[in-house]
């Protein structure tokens, strides 16, 4: 009895087993494939079918006598379900080949169902034969168990192809994501008609008023980021900060202003500092390119730029700053950042806090340093460049206004960055920290101030 069941299992595992391992790099074409799969199949299960009976009739006495016949109907009906499911695999797996070249994400989903479909389906054959002999040997449930052993690779296969899948898929979106957004920069930097082109299929979108005061309000985060960034440096290179802030801001504000110790000195060095950074930032803002050419689009063409600059903007506003710089170093974009990081960073400051010009070396040989520094600096840069897409986006175009020193204190027009404690005393400006704009609607944008008491 055990000789007989270790022969038939050997079968099953012959017949699986050429049915599943047979090779596939030769097959061109699906509807080639199907006539010659189901040649080959209809040649295993006749061999199959042959050595069956010839099994059956050497080996008459199974140890059952009038169950014998049901039984072996049942088994050939089992095998030939088996085959069928196993052609079946095969023909779903040869189309999710195909599927990946050239890619067809449709096709790819329906062959991957059909092939999870076929590889359950052979599992519940297997418990079904394991059922029906449970009762006549533990043997035959070793041969039963080598389906499994079979089928398991092509399941870890599958997953594995699946979770490439999804990874090629969001590279692809990614890279063009970054083509596009590639193609729109350089044609506005070049001038180049065909920006004008890839515009007209973007949605002609209008920009409100309320997206400029958001991205004001982002450039005052922005500011503050890179300023306390800038302010610890200086700390701990052990400057003295009130001559810094006397020396860099001298035009704005006199030196005996800086006189009232603890936190007060704190707050008036950090918006001290923060009014310089804005001040070089936001020089030459109500000109369309910051003054880096003589571009006159906004006047000669003035419907146009605004679509292009509000395109520009959306297509700019999810973007890594550093990773459009590392494919467009020099487009417009670019060249704001080399100007005003030059602008901002004076040699002998850069030299102080990092010990030696590597980063405005690199600026000048046309590259973005990958520094913390350069990274935060990028991101102020970014939101200026952004709110700056956004003014020439509006019609018309936001003014552009900044409090002086010694001017008397307009709540409609400013906004004082520290808290005023001391009632009754009258307040002026002492410095601007950051501009205000007046909208085409007639809102206001309030300009930041630093107030001190009227003397």
């Amino acid at each position: 009895m055990s000789s007989k069941v270790s022969n038939f299992s050997d079968l099953i595992q012959r017949v699986t087993a050429s049915c599943l391992l047979h090779p596939l790099a030769g097959v061109s074409r699906a509807d080639d494939f199907s006539t010659a799969d189901e040649d080959e199949d209809y040649d295993h299960r006749a061999a199959a079918e042959e050595e069956e009976e010839e099994d059956f009739k050497i080996h008459t006495n199974w140890g059952g006598g009038d169950d014998e016949p049901p039984r072996t109907m049942e088994l050939q009906i089992l095998m030939g379900q088996v085959f069928d499911a196993v052609s079946s695999m095969k023909r779903a797996y040869v189309s999710l080949q195909e599927a990946h070249s050239p890619w067809d994400p449709d096709k790819m989903r329906v062959s991957d169902v059909a092939v999870v479909a076929e590889l359950r389906r052979l599992g519940l054959l297997r418990e079904r034969f394991k059922r029906s002999v449970g009762g006549r040997g533990g043997t035959w449930g070793v041969g039963a168990a080598t389906l499994r052993e079979v089928v398991a690779p092509y399941e870890a296969a599958v997953a594995e192809l699946k979770r490439e899948v999804k990874a090629q898929q969001a590279e692809m979106d990614n890279l063009k994501e970054k083509l596009k957004t590639a193609s729109l920069v350089t044609g506005k930097s070049k001038g180049k008609s065909r920006r004008r082109v890839s515009c007209t299929t973007q949605v002609a979108v209008a920009p409100a008023v309320e997206l400029f005061e958001a991205t004001m309000s982002l450039v005052k985060e922005a500011s503050k980021a890179f300023t306390s960034l800038l302010l610890s440096l200086m700390r701990s290179a052990h400057w003295d900060i009130a001559a810094a802030v006397r020396s860099i801001e001298a035009a704005s504000f006199s030196a005996t202003s800086f006189t009232t110790g603890g936190d007060t000195s704190t707050n008036h060095a950090k918006y001290a500092l923060e009014s310089y950074v804005n001040r070089k930032i936001f020089q030459g803002f109500d000109h369309e390119t910051f003054y880096m050419d003589g571009s006159l689009s906004s006047i000669l063409h003035p419907d146009q730029h605004r679509t292009d600059c509000f395109t520009q903007y959306r297509d700019m506003k999810a973007m890594d700053p550093a990773e459009l710089l590392g494919i467009l170093p020099s487009c417009g974009f670019g060249n704001f950042c080399f100007k005003k990081y030059l602008a901002v960073v004076h040699p002998k400051m850069e030299e102080s806090l990092f010990g030696d010009l590597e980063q405005r070396r690199q600026v000048l040989d046309g590259h973005h340093p990958r520094s913390q520094f350069y990274g935060e600096f990028l991101g102020l840069a970014k939101s200026v460049w952004l709110l700056h897409l956004l003014a020439f986006s509006l019609d018309p175009p936001p003014g552009h206004f900044e409090a002086s020193k010694g001017a008397d204190f307009h709540s409609q027009y400013m906004e004082s960055v520290v808290k005023n404690n001391k009632v009754g005393i009258s307040m002026v400006v002492g410095f601007p920290v950051s501009p205000g704009f007046k909208l085409g609607n007639g809102s206001i944008v309030k300009a930041r101030v630093y107030l001190v008491p009227k003397n």
